[in-house]
């Protein structure tokens, strides 16, 4: 059997129950070296075989997991944050689907999640957006036209954008091409939840590529956009009014 792992954002406390018992019981680990924190691989038993995949091809992967299944060994597949999320899964999943390797999938805590426990920020304030986009600028994994950041950004909804802080001053020109201000807030997480590593730089669309760069950061950091950052003017929630009724709750006036 395959369990297929969100390790978490970097803090090894934010991988699931679940997962963790995965990792505690698994003879074989595949772990996302580039990304997933090792601390985490503590968890591990002693006589695990751990095997990092930023080293391998996914034929070597597949390999190593038809391996362990040959020998009745449980293989866990540990992916960084949630592996829904540019996790280059699912040519695994197909690949195992193809071979008859049975295996499962745990979802973890993502970045962008993780980002925003970090800025103590809900993305989706009543009154200024209900919309998270999460997306990415195109580079060397190309982005399909009709998802561009220029057109994207013409919603003007809170923008997670992954994988492309390296891309930064492209995106600051793409956003304001399409209509945002130069005085739209920004945030930069870098190694959301990490302990002892994360860094957030806060900032304005016209500010925040000097402060990146002033920063030394060039990967590993989720970029935040919208107006969801610095407005205080949201609108409370029906959910709570004492005006709104609902299945659980009488209007009190």
């Amino acid at each position: 059997m395959v369990h297929i792992v969100g390790a978490g954002p970097g803090d090894p406390e934010l991988i699931t129950v679940k997962g963790q018992r995965f990792l505690r019981e698994a003879d074989v680990v595949i772990y996302a070296g580039s990304l997933v924190n090792e601390e985490i691989l503590k968890l591990c038993k002693p006589e695990a075989e751990i095997y990092n995949s930023a080293q391998m091809m996914l034929e070597e992967i597949l390999h190593v997991i038809s391996l362990a299944e040959k020998a009745g060994k449980t293989t866990v597949r540990l992916h960084t944050g949630d592996p829904s999320i540019y996790g280059a899964v699912q040519e695994q999943m197909d690949a195992m689907t193809e071979r008859g390797i049975e295996f499962d999938v745990t979802p973890g805590v993502s970045s962008f999640l993780a980002a925003a426990a970090t800025l103590k920020q809900e993305y989706t304030l009543p009154g200024v957006t209900q919309t998270v986009i999460i997306t990415r600028r195109g580079g060397r994994t190309p982005v399909p036209d009709s998802e561009s950041l220029k057109k994207l950004a013409q919603h003007q909804t809170t923008l997670c954008i992954f994988l492309s802080v390296n891309l930064l001053d492209e995106i600051k020109r793409d956003l304001m091409s399409a209509g945002f201000k130069s005085s739209t807030p920004v945030a930069v997480v870098y190694k959301a939840s990490w302990p002892g590593e994360e860094k957030v730089i806060r900032g304005r669309l016209d500010t925040i590529v000097q402060q990146v760069k002033e920063a030394n950061i060039d990967r590993t950091a989720m970029i935040i956009v919208g107006q969801c950052l610095n407005s205080k003017n949201y609108q409370k929630s029906s959910l709570y009014s004492p005006q709104f009724s609902h299945m659980f709750r009488q209007a009190r006036y």
